[in-house]
């Protein structure tokens, strides 16, 4: 097995930037995860469809995305992205993530999840995306989803009424949130941005 780097990494999973070639084991386990994702979740099942995804996200300076990697194999178990990121006097993202089906319920998203955060919230001269809040909206239905969230400190700060467009309907999400200083001095940065063994670089 070919080395890869991370930009940072836990016990089991690293996250590491989206890649062009990606795309064909990506939209197959998107393709085969249908079932788990759906109605909350359309990530790419095509490589054309991937091709478009994985370029908005590799040349937006809005937005920054994760591949989720287990570490015994580096197959990609899912995604975290950081959309619509603010700096300036906001310093915050929204996130989008999903857990292929292969690698659902086995605990990699609460660590891949903790990693995101350390990386989000470590200052930019460290590597980091230098963010002092991260919001993840979440349909009230996604119970894995809030469970998720809420197992890594976000707080349920409100319910908004038709705030996002998906399957063909305005659908409501409650809005949960983390700040830097919620998640505290021990967010698990791991090899960290500073650290790690650095490879620089829908949507929900």
């Amino acid at each position: 097995m070919s080395y890869v780097s991370y930009l940072t990494e836990g016990e089991r999973v690293g996250l590491r930037p989206f890649r062009l070639a990606d795309g064909p084991e990506f939209a197959t386990h998107a393709h085969e995860s249908r079932n788990l994702h759906r109605p909350w979740l359309f990530p790419p099942t095509t490589t054309g469809e991937y091709e478009s995804y994985a370029t908005r996200l590799i040349e937006d300076g809005a937005r920054a995305g994760f591949l989720v990697c287990e570490l015994a194999t580096g197959a990609i178990a899912g995604f975290v992205n950081v959309n619509n990121i603010v700096h300036g006097a906001f310093q915050c993202g929204a996130l989008g993530y999903g857990a292929f089906a292969h690698a659902a319920g086995r605990g990699l998203f609460r660590e891949a999840l903790g990693l995101v955060l350390g990386h989000a919230f470590a200052p930019a001269a460290d590597g980091g995306l230098g963010l002092h809040r991260l919001e993840a909206n979440v349909q009230p239905g996604n119970t894995a989803s809030i469970a998720l969230v809420r197992g890594r400190g976000f707080r349920l700060e409100g319910l908004s009424p038709d705030f996002l467009y998906i399957d063909g309907a305005w659908r409501d999400h409650e809005r949960w949130a983390i700040t830097a200083e919620m998640a505290g001095p021990g967010a698990p940065i791991a090899q960290g941005s500073a650290g790690a063994r650095a490879l620089r670089n829908p949507d929900r």
